[in-house]
């Protein structure tokens, strides 16, 4: 309960800093890095409190995601022999990876896509992508797709739900989540036939 309290806090201070915007995109690139932390927690009471800025506020979290992304698909590119053993480590195991790396190879773009949407820490795509230098063009374009659903998605529930956003979005959360991924894996289905 402490925690909840703190976090309520210090989105209360962020709604109210002239930074917010800045702090957001900083907070989202965290995550989609090195925090592997939902930021729904502070992003939807931030949109509410702020609805004047609720479309900036999922674009900016978008952003930050991606110029995260770039940086773990740099990391997988340049550095994945020095640092590559330690992340897996982190984030998953080795096995997984290999996995991982395997599908990069085959379905790449709808692999990223997928595991942007899906509630698997995404540094395993980011990683794996440059580990296989795969198309930066199409990674790029399949995280800010899969971002820019989850974000912009979002913001269209506290749009449409206003005050209710918050209760709505937890009570169908996994639906939509799944919901969400299988309409991607279709239209992977579909375009790999």
């Amino acid at each position: 309960m402490a925690v909840k309290t703190k976090l309520k806090q210090k989105t209360k201070r962020l709604v109210e800093s002239k930074n917010m915007l800045n702090g957001l995109t900083v907070a989202s690139f965290l995550e989609s890095t090195i925090v592997p932390i939902p930021l729904e927690a502070v992003m939807v009471p931030l949109m509410q409190a702020r609805r004047e800025k609720l479309w900036l506020i999922a674009l900016m979290a978008t952003v930050g995601c991606v110029i995260g992304a770039l940086f773990g698909y740099a990391l997988g590119y340049y550095l994945f022999d020095v640092v590559g053993d330690s992340v897996i480590e982190l984030l998953s195991s080795q096995s997984q990876f290999e996995q991982v790396k395997a599908q990069m190879q085959s379905q790449g773009f709808w692999f990223v896509l997928t595991l942007g949407i899906a509630p698997i820490p995404f540094q395993i795509a980011m990683l794996a992508a440059g580990a296989t230098k795969f198309s930066l063009l199409q990674f790029l374009i399949a995280t800010c797709i899969a971002r820019s659903l989850r974000y912009f998605g979002l913001a269209a529930v506290v749009y449409f739900a206003g005050d209710q956003a918050e209760k709505l979005i937890k009570k169908h959360k996994i639906k939509a989540v799944i919901f969400t991924t299988a309409m991607v894996l279709l239209a992977w289905w579909i375009a790999s036939r």
